[in-house]
Order: C-alpha cells, then sequence, then structure tokens
C-alpha cells in the first residue's frame, strides 16, 4: 500500500463493512523472537501462580486485599496510612509507562501484558494443539458438524474454562490471601455458596475473553492503545516495516536481479500479515492494533533468508530511522521524562526507607470538654490510635514530656499485638496552677516494652485565666 493511501485507518482489521466480525485465523509463529517471548511469558506465568503461595518473613509475597485495606508488596505490608506511598507508586508507574512507551511503542503489550501473554501463550497454543495451525483451523470452522469437530470443540472450550477457573482462582488469592483462599476451598460447600457463585461468573467472564473477545481487548477495550497513539512520535521505537526498502512489492522469482528490475524486498508473501494476532497488514505502517509481539520479524526474516535476501525488513525501528537511516536518539522529550522517574524513583526510595513502624495518633475525644476536679487538677480525655506494623508484641504506656501531670488510663495495660490497632482512652490530669493559657500544646511519648517508639503532641484545654 502506498504511502498516500490510508484508507485503511478508517476500519479495524477484525470488523468487515457491513459491521461483522472478522475472526482471526494467526499462523503459529517460530523463530528466535518468538523464543525469547516464550522464555519471559513461562517465567511471568510461573511468577503469577506461585507468586500468592510464596511466604517472606510469614507473609505472603505479595496481597492487595481491598475488603481489609491491606497490602503486602515483597513481605512488606502497607497499612491504609501508608497509602500515599502506594499512590505514590502508582503515579511512579504511570510515568514508566509512558517513558517506556515513547521510547520502545507498544512493546509492553507484546511481552509482558497478561491479556497476550495468556492468549499467545496459552490459549491459542492449546487450540494449536486441539485444531491445527491456522490453515486447519480454517477448515475446521467452515467443516459441518461432524463427531471429530465436536470432540475437538468441546476438548479445546473445557480446557479454556478450566484454566480460566484457576486463573479467577488465582487472582482471588492475591485479593484474599492464598491461606484464606485454601481454607475456603477445603469447607463445606454450602458455607461459601455466594463465594463460588461470584468465583464462577469471574471464570466466565476470563473465558469469554479468551475463548470470543481475544484480540479485541488489545484493539477496542483496553486504554492503553489509545494512549499509544498520543505517545508515540517519529522517534519512537516500534516494529516496522521498512518501505523504503521494500517497495516496490513483486513475487520472488529465483535468480533474477531485483535491483535491476526496479523492485523491493519485499515479495508480498504475507506471512506477516498470517501471523498477526490481531490480522492487520505491518506494511501499513504504525496502527493503533499493533502490539509489537514481533511475530512479524520472525515470519519476515525467514522468508528473507530462504530467498537470500537481508534481513530486518521488518524490524524494531522508529519512523525517523527508516526514513533518515539513523539509530535511536535520545530527544529533549525522552530526557525529560527519564529525568523526572529518576527523582520519583529516589524520593519513593527514601520514603519507604524512612517509614515509620508505628502510627500514633491522640486526639481529644469529641463532645467532651475539660473537668475542674475538687483536689484542684483540670483534666482532658483523649483517644490513642495506635498502629504497629511490626511483627512483635507491645506492652504499651505514655508518660507527659516534663512531667507536668499524670495519665490515667482505661485499662490496667495496654496490649499492642503484631500487626494490629490499638484503641483505647486515657485521662490527662493537669494541676490548674501550671496552666497558664486556655490551650495548652502537651508533648506524649509512646513506650513499647519499655522503649519509645513515638512523640505525639497535641492540645489539652483548660479554664481561661
Amino acid at each position: 500500500m502506498s504511502e498516500e493511501d490510508e484508507t485503511f485507518r478508517d476500519r479495524i482489521a477484525t470488523v468487515n463493512e457491513k459491521g461483522k466480525r472478522v475472526w482471526v485465523f494467526a499462523k503459529k509463529p517460530k523463530g528466535p523472537w518468538y523464543n525469547k517471548r516464550k522464555i519471559i511469558s513461562y517465567f511471568l506465568l510461573v511468577f503469577l501462580f506461585t507468586a500468592p503461595h510464596i511466604k517472606i518473613g510469614g507473609h505472603q509475597m505479595l496481597l492487595f486485599n481491598l475488603i481489609e485495606r491491606k497490602f503486602i508488596l515483597f513481605g512488606v505490608v502497607f497499612w491504609p496510612q501508608d497509602m500515599f506511598l502506594f499512590a505514590l507508586t502508582l503515579i511512579v508507574g504511570v510515568i514508566f509507562i509512558i517513558l517506556f512507551t515513547i521510547i520502545y511503542g507498544r512493546l509492553f503489550c507484546g511481552w509482558v501484558c497478561p491479556q497476550t501473554i495468556f492468549m499467545e501463550m496459552l490459549f491459542r497454543r492449546i487450540e494449536y494443539w486441539i485444531e491445527g495451525d491456522w490453515t486447519y483451523q480454517k477448515k475446521l470452522d467452515t467443516a459441518p458438524w461432524t463427531r471429530d469437530k465436536i470432540f475437538k470443540r468441546i476438548a479445546k472450550h473445557a480446557i479454556f474454562w478450566l484454566i480460566s477457573f484457576l486463573i479467577a482462582n488465582t487472582f482471588l488469592a492475591y485479593i484474599i490471601g492464598s491461606d484464606a483462599l485454601f481454607n475456603i476451598q477445603t469447607d463445606p460447600l454450602g458455607k461459601h455458596l455466594g463465594g463460588l457463585i461470584s468465583i464462577v461468573l469471574f471464570t466466565t467472564v476470563f473465558y469469554l475473553v479468551y475463548a470470543r473477545l481475544r484480540e479485541q481487548v488489545c484493539t477496542t477495550i483496553c486504554p492503553y492503545g489509545r494512549l499509544q497513539g498520543v505517545l508515540l512520535d517519529p522517534n519512537s521505537m516500534v516494529v516496522a516495516y521498512d518501505h523504503k526498502r521494500g517497495e516496490t512489492r513483486a513475487k520472488f522469482k529465483k535468480g533474477e536481479d531485483r535491483t535491476v528490475e526496479g523492485k523491493g524486498d519485499c515479495i508480498d508473501c504475507h506471512q506477516c500479515v498470517h501471523v498477526c494476532p490481531t490480522g492487520i497488514d505491518i506494511r501499513n505502517g504504525t496502527q493503533l492494533e499493533c502490539i509489537n509481539c514481533t511475530a512479524c520479524i520472525d515470519a519476515c526474516d525467514l522468508i528473507m533468508e530462504t530467498v537470500g535476501l537481508e534481513k530486518g525488513l521488518v524490524r524494531l525501528v522508529s519512523e525517523n530511522g527508516i526514513k533518515n537511516r539513523t539509530p535511536f536518539q535520545w530527544t529533549r522529550r525522552v530526557k525529560s521524562y527519564t529525568f523526572l522517574l529518576i527523582g520519583m524513583l529516589g524520593v519513593l526510595t527514601v520514603l519507604l526507607a524512612t517509614r515509620n513502624d508505628f502510627e500514633t495518633y491522640i486526639m481529644r475525644q469529641r463532645g467532651t470538654t475539660y473537668q475542674i476536679t475538687n483536689v484542684g487538677t483540670v483534666s482532658n480525655i483523649y483517644e490513642i490510635n495506635l498502629l504497629n506494623k511490626t511483627k512483635e508484641d507491645f506492652e504499651v504506656t505514655l508518660k507527659l514530656e516534663g512531667n507536668i501531670g499524670t495519665i490515667e488510663t482505661a485499662v490496667k495495660s495496654m496490649k499492642l499485638k503484631k500487626e494490629a490497632q490499638l484503641k483505647e482512652r486515657f485521662v490527662v490530669k493537669i494541676p490548674y496552677a501550671k496552666i497558664k493559657e486556655d490551650k495548652h500544646i502537651l508533648t506524649i511519648k509512646v513506650f513499647g516494652n519499655g522503649k519509645e517508639i513515638q512523640t505525639v503532641k497535641t492540645k489539652f484545654i483548660g479554664p481561661t485565666l
């Protein structure tokens, strides 16, 4: 297709002119890039399925318990009071995605995204195993419903549903914890009927994504596909067809000198189109549907090697790299995002390193005022909320700095358990003679097992002198 012909951008490859779905039968890819993808993908799959069952210091490696607002990252527990750290981590992650897209385009989608890994390295490979490569799948799709076709379809979709059930349970382990999930799984069915219905619904959603939606998640649902259209520029590295070298396309004839004939290196074999999991023709240029999976690179390189032409007709390159024959360049835009990312990573590292093991809040009890006792002291009632982020139990005591008064707790002994919160009331009594104004700032020292763990300032009110 010529550079001037842009009509292909008026529609997506998986929908025809009547608005009906065009099913993609992708050819099974092979080659060095695909082999690298398999190594990365299977490593990530093993990590995904095993991480909820790995314990670090008695904690699940990764936990995102939204119900209890408790998050664990590599054994470190984050509580609601640490949410600013979690928010900052998300911001850094967004900036990383922006920077990565500016430099490498949509490479994340083809190599790391769970949707692509599950689809291409799990579900589609099962499809190849049961139904054969793309040509056999096409024939099976149009074939009448024989015993063989019924068996293959039932077997494929049954396996798809079982894998989806495993995926749903794995994601649930990240939310409620693997131990809690195991208890639910081993309890009588009637005790968790609502949970079973929910997991079946989630399983069905996962199944429909990989059995029916497939590439449409990447082309029409995922917002990242739209985001890349804003972020990409002529210097971004993408999977691209070298039109300067490839045009004009023509079939290959053995022994011909294509430069003399005025033909480009593209022999119009359509192998790059056949292997594309989103059904596009990479020779049309950078497209929203391209997930940079590099399957077309392997397919084209194999053909180039077969016909004795130089490999790299389809490769990772920028638009300017093709036009000017220049390597990747660090532009001002890329440098700015890089420095911003490094700065935010530095701030995040410092905040994580200086994160307190305790969070203490002391406030006067709402709806109360001061009281003057018959022995000449003024008292205020307070509430303490103390969070213990460590794995050690503590006996908590409170002391006033300067010994200007006394503290009386509502209980004889305040016990603070590991990774738990303590909420108690206490009374501060100060002699009337030591009160110099109606509002006094108190400094309360919090001790755990005899060791000072935090110092908190709060207001003490008394009569106006």
